[in-house]
């Protein structure tokens, strides 16, 4: 039984990657999920939830439901374990010298694609309503961001979000805000008669396809719009990435069909040099959305939330 403690971790202080792993999968509710964000096999994950439950002395998780909840003791566990981990943030950054920067810098962990697409002027649009912005941006997959919200690495998190993937199932503990919308669309280079090279409507000849890795969140959104449309059979895999401007960089050099978020092309659609192809149907639509932790206050965080809650509300009037 949990409730006594197992051997292999009496006496054993808790580990930072277990408190880490709890947090994964409080949020994600799915060991699968949580693993894959953990970077972890599901059977190593597993084993750190079990020994953390041990460390407890009760289990954390009901596993008999799908997807899995948290028992009374876990939600009461779970403040605990996001305190540590904060001040093991604090502390770090105390010894590295980071202390005078924690009150005035905010700290966005971005998808690579929006670092690229979106932060520049969404920074410049803050500055304009709040004046000077100190910002300390960090581009990672949306996994790796995801895990940096929930471990307390960074202040704010921006993220795609679409109702047909949810990038975050705790929205309770994690509220968001959508910033802006757009779609993810499949383009082609453009040939010498401004037609497509690889028109997706194709049904007789595969086309290259250019992708991204499965468990990376817009290899999954596209893979949600190949199902649905059941598009395979037309595409044949040409090579994959997790960055979108590679998979884009590979479309205007006319390597092949690529899914991409709209605004990181509109620059090449404006000028011809891709054209998107298929139709309305191939494509999915995306929100760009500001997440947090919704018991962190980090001054500077509260003040970007907060404007950003009145761009919003001045959107929807």
């Amino acid at each position: 039984m949990l409730g006594l403690m197992s051997p292999c971790v009496l006496g054993h202080a808790v580990e930072m990657n277990w408190l880490e792993d709890f947090l994964t999968l409080a949020a994600t509710r799915n060991f699968s999920r949580a693993a894959t964000l953990r970077n972890v096999t599901q059977p190593a994950f597993s084993r750190r939830i079990r020994n953390l439950e041990y460390w407890v002395g009760a289990p954390l998780f009901d596993r008999s439901v799908f997807p899995v909840a948290l028992t009374p003791v876990g939600e009461s566990f779970q403040r605990t374990a996001q305190d540590a981990l904060s001040l093991l943030r604090v502390g770090r950054e105390e010894a590295l010298g980071f202390v005078p920067q924690i009150e005035e810098v905010v700290s966005i962990s971005a998808s690579h694609t929006l670092a690229v697409s979106f932060f520049v002027d969404w920074h410049e649009q803050l500055q304009s309503r709040l004046g000077s912005i100190r910002a300390r941006i960090v581009a990672d997959h949306v996994a790796g961001c995801v895990e940096a919200l929930i471990s307390g690495n960074c202040d704010l998190m921006l993220a795609y979000n679409s109702p047909l993937l949810p990038t975050l199932t705790d929205i309770g503990r994690y509220p968001s805000i959508v910033l802006g919308s757009e779609r993810l669309v499949p383009v082609s280079a453009v040939g010498k008669a401004g037609q497509a090279i690889y028109p997706l409507d194709d049904d007789t000849t595969p086309q290259p396809y250019l992708c991204y890795s499965t468990d990376s969140y817009l290899g999954r959104m596209t893979a949600l719009i190949l199902a649905r449309e059941n598009l395979s059979s037309r595409l044949q895999f040409c090579y994959e990435c997790s960055m979108s401007d590679v998979l884009k960089r590979g479309a205007i050099a006319g390597s092949g069909i690529a899914w991409v978020p709209e605004r990181a092309v509109r620059d090449e659609l404006s000028t011809g040099r891709l054209v998107i192809v298929g139709d309305a149907s191939h494509t999915a639509p995306l929100d760009i959305c500001l997440f947090r932790h919704a018991e962190h206050d980090q001054p500077i965080a509260e003040r970007i939330w907060q404007a950003c809650l009145k761009i919003q509300e001045e959107e929807l009037r």
